[in-house]
Order: structure tokens, then sequence, then C-alpha cells
């Protein structure tokens, strides 16, 4: 019988039988099975619909249900396939998407490496940047710092880069070579302290770090310009600029993280240069690259690094690739990514309705569990607290995220539950109107939880 004649329940037998899902929790749990999406909207297994708030994972930025898409992906599948990536060939989907990608890029970062996804691309950054050093005659700049809190992917490479908790787990990870540094979290900086005096003192301890391993040492800084699935974070203002600074200071290369920030998520294809006002020497990019609709990644390189490489390195090779770089389809799939987002003007768009999102979420305030709300354009945070003067984060019996998304979810809306937050960055597309529904819905799950607390007697009437 084909799956998809199945019953639910036999389904969901068949994925606890065989399918290990990514963050895998071991102990036994309900699945819950999507079938279909169109727009802003997913619809389960049971014909549930909801609102997907987050945009699949932070991708779906077009939104679902694209034919055009779809057309697109099938007629490159039809044409070409596939092309092996030896350097001395080529496909046209994947000249004709890094032309496009240099013309969006900020500055002279004109050069694209395709990738697999967002962790290949930051892996790739992070090769790139020691073969630069190398064959410049600078090898012992080999250290790389981070951040805490800090999401970058899940090779082994970028997992180690990661600083969120609860990706580090019980997997051994690189620890001589990668320097984690304070996350900038303003929510979370000591009463008394002005912003201006938070931003002094992360901008310090970015130096600090560097002077400790020595500059001669020191090869990149890597740093999300909001680190999202860490807690939608957002920087004081100029943050960005003065840590671009430290590091030219420095001769330490900048490396702007835009997996999520990338492709309209803050109103603009590439965030780096028009929102936080800086030139890089590396962007990583992915997710809304393509939509999600099929996997891709890239990292752009500034001409200056390539050239430096170029005059230095004959006979020697950049030992880096993967089976499916410069895939055609995937590039195929980006350029008529790009083509809608540019014809629907979806980056202004997002510059819009951003705005309205947060002021939308900015009620749940007046709730006695919420101690911030923040975000930037279609990436938003709601954090719940215990104590809203303290700021203190909930115990675990409260399982706060968790039973937040278990109201959210029967009422049409999927949020992402994370420890103490709800984070959401629902497709780009998305109207007013369904902005006031997903945020309704919101206000109302937390109401219904606040209440719940009471009557358990977790949460002071």
């Amino acid at each position: 019988m084909p799956p998809q004649d199945l019953a639910n329940d036999q389904r969901a037998a068949l994925d606890a039988r065989h399918l290990i899902h990514p963050w895998t929790d071991f102990r036994e749990q309900p699945v819950l099975i999507l079938e279909e999406g169109n727009g802003v909207h997913v619809r389960d297994s049971n014909g549930h619909e909801m609102i997907d708030g987050i945009g699949g994972m932070w991708c779906v930025n077009i939104g679902y249900g694209r034919k055009e898409m779809a057309q697109a992906i099938a007629a490159q599948a039809e044409k070409l396939c596939y092309y092996s990536p030896f350097g001395f060939l080529s496909n046209t989907p994947s000249i004709e998407l890094a032309a496009k990608l240099a013309a969006y890029a900020p500055g002279d970062l004109n050069r694209v490496f395709f990738t697999t996804g967002g962790s290949t691309a930051v892996d790739t950054a992070m090769r790139l940047a020691s073969f630069y050093f190398n064959v410049t005659g600078r090898p012992d700049k080999r250290h790389v710092i981070t951040r805490d809190l800090a999401y970058h992917g899940s090779t082994h490479l970028s997992a180690s880069l990661s600083g969120k908790p609860s990706d580090r787990g019980l997997i051994s990870l690189v620890e001589d070579t990668i320097h984690h540094i304070p996350a900038p979290n303003p929510y979370r900086r000591p009463d008394g302290m002005t912003e201006a005096e938070f931003l002094d003192e992360k901008v310090r301890e970015l130096e600090d770090k560097i002077l400790e391993l020595g500059p001669e040492n020191v090869a990149c800084f890597i740093a999300e310009p909001i680190l999202a699935s860490g807690g939608v974070i957002v920087p004081p203002a100029g943050y960005h600029r003065r840590t671009l600074e430290i590091c030219r200071r420095h001769d330490v290369l900048y490396i702007s993280d835009e997996v999520v920030t990338g492709f309209g998520r803050n109103g603009a294809i590439f965030a780096s240069e028009p929102v936080y006002g800086i030139v890089p020497d590396m962007i990583t990019c992915a997710k809304g690259l393509t939509s999600g609709y099929v996997p891709l990644g890239a990292v752009m390189v500034s001409d200056r690094i390539y050239q430096e490489i170029a005059e230095t390195t004959e006979g020697r090779i950049f030992a880096n690739g993967f089976t499916y770089s410069s895939h055609p389809v995937a590039c195929a799939a980006g350029l008529k990514n790009l083509e809608i987002m540019e014809r629907e003007d979806i980056c202004g768009h997002v510059r819009e309705v951003g705005p309205y999102f947060l002021q939308a979420l900015r009620p749940l305030l007046d709730s006695p569990i919420v101690g911030d709300i923040r975000g930037s354009h279609l990436m938003a945070c709601v954090e719940y607290v215990s104590d809203k003067q303290a700021k203190t984060v909930p115990p675990q019996a409260w399982r706060i995220a968790q039973r937040i998304i278990g109201e959210t979810m029967p009422r049409g809306l999927m949020v992402r539950p994370m420890g103490s937050m709800v984070i959401m960055s629902p497709p780009l597309i998305i109207t007013k109107a369904e902005i006031d529904e997903l945020a309704g819905i919101l206000r109302e799950a937390t109401e219904v939880v606040t209440a719940q607390l009471r009557r358990e007697g977790l949460l002071a009437a």
C-alpha cells in the first residue's frame, strides 16, 4: 500500500519505527504529519490548518504552494538535473544566480561559492578563512571568535561555532581554536546599566578576546546580525559597525552569517549593509535563498580576499566542495525565488508590515509572565518569565513554551518553542490581517497558560 494511502496511526507508527528526526528527543512523543501548504498556512494529515508562524525554519519566505517555483524546478530537472562540481565544469543557472547575488551583495563581495545549505556555507567560510591565511603566510591565524547563544549550523565545525547550550548537548565539539564571548542581549544587561554602556562592554569583550589570544593568532569573528534561534537577540545600535572596526584594526576577518536575516527577512536581500551599516569580508546565506523549496546555500566572498588567494595559489587547490555544489535545479529555484521577490517587492512589504508585526505583539507585555518582546521586521521572540521585575527564567516544571504551543496549535498557529521563549518568523508574504490573527491566538494562549499556572499553584494570583 502506498504510504499516502495509509491511515494516520499507521504512518505515525512507521515514523516511530524508521525515521530519526533532527534534534531527536528519544522519549516517545506524538508526531504531527504535515501534508500541504498554501500561502502562510500549513495543513496536517487530519485537515487542521494553521498559520506557519515559523516560516518552515525561517525559510519559506515567499510562502507555500507557488506553482511557478514548482514549474521552474521541474523544467530545470528535465533540462539538466545535475552536473559534476569539478572545477572546470559549470552550468547556466549557477552562473546566472552567482551574478545576481553579486549585484545584491554589499561592497566588493562579488565571488560566490555555492553549498548545500547554511551549515555547509558556514563550514566553507571557515575553510576559506583558514586557506586564506595559510596561503598568505599567516598560518598561526587559526582561532575563531563566536558568541554565546549563536547558531551557525550542524556540521561538526559549524556546530562547534554555535553557542546554544541545547545544541552542544552530548556531542564532543572543537574547543581548542573556537572561543565564545557573551551574547549582546540588551534585555539581560545588568540593572542600572544604560544601553550605551552595555554596547561599550560588548565591543570591549570582543577586543579583549582578540588581545588575549593575540591578533596574530585570530582568523575571524563570525556573527549573525540578529542571533536568531538563540532568542532573536537584537544587539544594541552600532554594535555591528563597532565590532567590524575592531576586526579591521586587528586584521581579523568579519563573517556575517545571514542564513536567517538574508533574502527579505529584515527587509533587504542582504541586511548587512542597508540595515546594519557594514560591509563584511564574507556573508553566508541559505534558507530564504530558495525559500526552502530545495536546499541551497552560498558564501559571498570579497574581491580582496579572492584576489589575494588567486595571486598566491599557483599549483594549490582549495580542496572544498560538495556533490551538490552549484546544483542546477537548486540554482534555478534561487533565480525564480529572486524573480518573485523582485516582482512583488517582498522586501518593501516586509519593511511595511514588520513594524506592524512587532507592534501587534506588544500587548503581550501586559501579561504577568511575559518579560520581553523583541525582534526586527519579520522575526520576533516572546520571552516568558516567572518574575517580571527580576527577569527570572521560569522553572523547568512550568514547561512554559511547550504549554504555549500546546494552546496555539489547536487554535490555528504554529510557533517555535525554545525553553522559556516562543520564536516567530512567518512567511514574508503575511498580511496585516494574518498578523492580527497570529497575535490574537498567541495572546489567548498566553492567557490560558497563565490561568493554568495559577490553578496549579505555580504562579501567584
